[in-house]
């Protein structure tokens, strides 16, 4: 039997199409495209139309709560845009960019994968159009602004530098820049202090990006980035530095939306990329308008489990965007479903009716949560080749008695011809207009009772707990006038719980505000609910030591 090709080996066996001939399938005029190089470009603001934004399909594809074997959210979109163009529709896939600390770390690649790809894979991964540099430099000029200010009593504004939330970033795993002391070594260099690294998608400059719909909205928010306190409890924000004009400067490029283009030659737009515990976790505003601008189906994902990236979605994103999906896709597998109903890793491809019986709960828990949102979900049953019939006919059936289709998707083996059934689906879902998109939550409700209504209606939990500093943290919220923003929970991905060990649907439980966090550039307000890690550590074994490049410049081992 032979051996599957690797998603490198599939990727650069690809007849790959000049980006001009993507360009026009999408009816750009060449002219106005920012080559980089003969694969990528950047697209200009200017196209993206409202008119047309309004008139297209969105379509937004999560997942059920995420396990160790990877449920394919990614592969899903970009097959389902491969399964939409199949059929005669015409679909953009719109997606996160990846980072390079996971790439070097642990998951070696992060363009989708098998047959469901979008190319050109080792750029991608691989730096891209420098939007990350981007972000991460406009991120540690202000830190260097803020110790500047420290260091030049003449022009002080008295920032306590005990009280400085704000964090330098690189764009790599690293755990022994998590706390540092800086300013050693003198008076010649700084004020020492505390500080420390996360990685670039954890910057508060990223969730800003996604957030920002051109320059002069970038520069607002920008300034409205909270860096400290005086030391007579003045709040200091990155505008009293004047720091935002040149941190838009540096974004100049990285808020315009990048063009590549999927295996089979459909229209790929790739852009931002924040975590989704800590922030949104979705592509950029632009790339999703760009994308409902130049096609007629947009499919779009967000990160880790609906929990998490579709309620930040849809309360946060298309709230401020005033974007309005057509269908949700919820992705599942049957390897995630023993996960969540007992298996352990070395069992996930063993057949087990009673471990999918049980971890159908989790599906079922996440199915609720967005007919709560409007939607009734397509579920996409990502195949592998450990799926026995008689465990897919048990989803399909159960699914189906909640109103639910749930569609075999085989995107990573066949490419579109394997999602042709869900592509159909999820049409037939936007032509019923069934859905009918409500948020979960007013912003006007006080902080507390919005963090309740998350906790409850989508976790499950009974009650929410406050610790003395979340308290305090609340306190701090209404005196900075930020109690009318969205909330963009801070948990666990592994579970729809606050505690990680609690698979499947957990009952019976509280979950803690630990603490609160604010960006109050990005637009939301944090709840810690937890320890939320900033910046990884490399595996023991890292992806890293497997990859390599020949004296041809062909790349290895980067999937």
């Amino acid at each position: 039997m032979a051996t599957f090709p690797s998603d490198l080996e599939i990727a650069q066996s690809a007849k790959i199409k000049h980006i001009n001939e993507i360009a026009t399938k999408l009816g750009i005029n060449i002219d106005e495209l920012e080559h980089y190089g003969k694969y990528k470009a950047k697209l200009p603001l200017h196209l993206i139309d409202d008119a047309k934004v309004k008139q297209h399909k969105l379509i937004l594809v999560t997942a059920i709560s995420p396990t160790p074997a990877g449920e394919g959210k990614t592969t899903t979109s970009i097959g389902l845009t491969e399964g939409l163009n199949k059929i005669g529709k015409k679909a953009t896939v719109v997606l996160r960019e990846p980072s390079l600390g996971p790439v070097f770390g642990i998951k070696g690649g992060a363009a989708g994968g098998g047959y469901s790809q979008v190319i050109p894979m080792e750029d991608i991964n691989l730096h891209f159009t420098g939007d990350f540099s981007a972000i991460e430099k406009a991120n540690n000029l202000l830190s260097a602004l803020v110790d500047n200010n420290i260091q030049n009593k003449a022009r002080s504004l008295n920032i306590d530098p005990r009280t400085i939330v704000w964090k330098r970033v690189m764009d790599m795993n690293d755990r022994s820049l998590r706390k540092l002391v800086i300013g050693l070594g003198g008076t010649g260099n700084g004020v020492p202090r505390e500080d420390g690294f996360n990685i670039t998608p954890a910057s508060e400059v990223m969730a800003i990006l996604v957030m920002s719909q051109n320059l002069e909205e970038l520069k607002t928010n920008l300034g409205n980035i909270f860096i400290g306190y005086t030391y007579d409890k003045k709040p200091i924000y990155a505008r009293d530095l004047k720091a935002q004009g040149a941190m838009a400067l540096l974004l100049k490029d990285a808020i315009k939306p990048n063009l590549v283009q999927t295996l089979e030659g459909n229209p790929a737009i790739i852009h931002g990329g924040p975590f989704a515990n800590i922030a949104q976790g979705t592509n950029t505003i632009n790339a999703t308008k760009m994308g409902l601008t130049l096609s007629d189906y947009a499919v779009t994902e967000a990160g880790f489990g609906a929990d998490l990236g579709a309620e930040k979605f849809l309360d946060i994103k298309c709230r401020h965007a005033k974007l309005k999906p057509d269908a949700v896709v919820l992705v599942a597998t049957i390897r995630a479903l023993r996960h969540h109903g007992g298996a352990k890793k070395e069992e996930y491809n063993t057949a087990s009716m009673e471990k999918v019986q049980k971890g159908f709960a989790n599906l079922e828990k996440h199915i609720e949560n967005l007919k709560k949102f409007g939607f009734n979900p397509v579920v996409a049953l990502n195949h592998f080749p450990t799926d026995s019939e008689e465990e897919l006919k048990f989803i399909q059936e159960k699914c189906s008695a909640l109103g639910v289709k749930a569609i075999v998707a085989k995107g990573f083996a066949m490419g579109g011809e394997g999602m042709k059934d869900l592509a159909t689906a999820v049409v037939q879902e936007v032509e019923s207009g069934k859905s009918n998109f409500k948020f979960l939550y007013e912003l006007n409700l006080p902080m507390e009772k919005k963090i309740e209504i998350i906790a409850k209606e989508i976790y499950g939990a009974d009650a929410v707990e406050y610790s003395s500093a979340a308290r305090s943290g609340l306190k701090k919220i209404k005196d900075l006038g930020l109690d009318g923003l969205p909330v963009c929970m801070a948990k666990t991905q592994k579970s729809l719980s606050d505690d990680e060990t609690k698979i499947g649907r957990p009952k019976g439980f509280v979950v803690t505000v630990r603490e609160f966090e604010f960006a109050a550039g990005a637009g939301f307000v944090i709840p810690i609910l937890g320890d939320m890690m900033r910046m990884p550590g490399l595996p023991a074994t890292p992806a890293s030591e497997g990859m390599d490049i020949d004296k041809n410049g062909k790349i290895t081992g980067l999937s």
